[in-house]
């Protein structure tokens, strides 16, 4: 419902700016300006949309085979006992809790069709623990700010995306996305524990920690070591090794356990094209919105009010057009998707802005959509803090992409 009023306020504002041109400016090109734009933007979005098919084959096939020859499963259960730890109103060996951890592997390996069954299924059984059923139980609202952090090892669409429109390096946003990602993700675990007095210094839970904020802050050091040109390297080596381990696991623990790997591929590759199919209309409409607000003049406006208000701040100013997909990731994947596409084709798609877009992209997720569906799947009404601390969430990985952006890609 949020995205349709933005939709339709995109138009609005647009035309009124338009005609205001019109009239005090005597700006008679205008509305044809707009006009061109939009049938300009509707055939790079089709054209676009449908060079992700081979991407998202690929991609999908992929995690089809790391499915059936249990890659997931194994991710599971190495991180069932830091989830337990979360989720105390749950008992031992529910299976709300696998549901759980399943759903976040998922998400985390960009497996979003699979993510999405298994977290329906979590909040049902979750549900079925919770007293007050029109009210969001704790373990439930812990769910939904995992969710909406959006921790990613694989960002596939943010990766076909970048491959579609011929990056430099389509991968050499992977390190930043899972750097600001993990940051955002414990941010917002960290809110939820405070808020549900969850015993933050239990053994497990200081340990994953304490080993995960090591490795982080390692990587971090080691970046800020290193000249621009060197950060590129090593970020394209870690995305490159990361992709082929990933691949290579999940190809040789499939073949090792007897699947038919290439039959695995194939099921799960033919959803590719049918993704692809799907998200066409959703992207077409973005853009044809976004594009009538940019060619009126509205998006200028809007970079030119923010960019001197940072300026006024004493703020290094790049990262400003990369603004409105990080207001519009909460609310819309698909919109976000349309803004991002929108720098690409604006501004290159190897420039400061869209790296930067594409790092915000992969470092939250839909807050509002995954609480319509997750809470309204199972009639809670009342859904407490959960979108408070789940916006806070996307804001802490809004300033976790812009450091990451600056720091992988310095100031150009």
């Amino acid at each position: 419902m949020a995205l349709n009023y933005i939709w339709v306020a995109f138009f609005v504002v647009a035309f009124l700016v338009a005609l205001a041109k019109l009239i005090f400016l005597g700006d008679t090109e205008i509305f044809y300006r707009i006009l061109m734009g939009t049938f300009d933007i509707s055939k790079f979005a089709f054209e676009f949309s449908l060079g992700l098919t081979g991407m998202m084959t690929l991609w999908l096939g992929i995690m089809n085979v790391g499915e059936k020859g249990g890659a997931i499963k194994i991710l599971s259960r190495l991180i069932s006992p830091f989830f337990s730890r979360l989720f105390p109103q749950i008992p031992k060996n529910h299976p709300a809790l696998g549901q759980i951890i399943l759903n976040f592997s998922a998400n985390m390996l960009g497996m979003g069709n699979a993510a999405t069954p298994m977290g329906l299924k979590a909040m049902q059984s979750m549900q079925d623990l919770n007293e007050d059923k029109e009210k969001a139980s704790n373990s439930q609202i812990m769910f939904l700010v995992i969710n909406t952090a959006g921790f990613t090892l694989l960002p596939l669409t943010i990766i076909a995306i970048r491959t579609q429109a011929q990056a430099a390096s389509s991968t050499d946003v992977l390190l930043p996305i899972l750097l600001s990602s993990f940051f955002a993700t414990f941010v917002g675990v960290l809110l939820v524990c405070i808020k549900q007095k969850i015993k933050i210094f239990d053994k497990v839970l200081m340990l994953w920690a304490l080993a995960l904020c090591t490795l982080v802050s390692l990587i971090v050091f080691g970046v800020t070591r290193l000249t621009p040109v060197q950060v590129s390297k090593v970020s394209n080596l870690g995305s490159g090794l990361l992709l082929l381990s990933i691949i290579t696991s999940f190809i040789g623990l499939a073949a090792f356990r007897k699947v038919n790997v290439f039959d695995a591929f194939v099921e799960g590759a033919k959803e590719g094209f049918q993704t692809v199919i799907k998200i066409i209309p959703y992207i077409v409409g973005m853009l044809v919105a976004i594009s009538v607000f940019r060619s009126s003049g509205c998006m200028d406006y809007l970079s030119s009010g923010l960019r001197h208000f940072f300026l006024f701040l004493g703020c290094n100013t790049e990262f400003v057009d990369a603004i409105p997909t990080a207001l519009m990731r909460p609310l819309s994947s698909s919109g976000a998707n349309g803004l991002t596409l929108d720098l690409i084709k604006t501004h290159g798609v190897d420039s400061f802005a869209s790296r930067l877009s594409s790092i915000i992209q992969g470092s939250a997720d839909t807050t509002f959509y995954i609480v319509a569906l997750y809470f309204g799947s199972v009639g809670v009404k009342n859904s407490r803090y959960a979108i408070t601390f789940g916006l806070l969430t996307d804001l802490a990985g809004f300033i976790a992409a812009i450091f990451m952006a600056y720091l992988f890609f310095g100031s150009k």
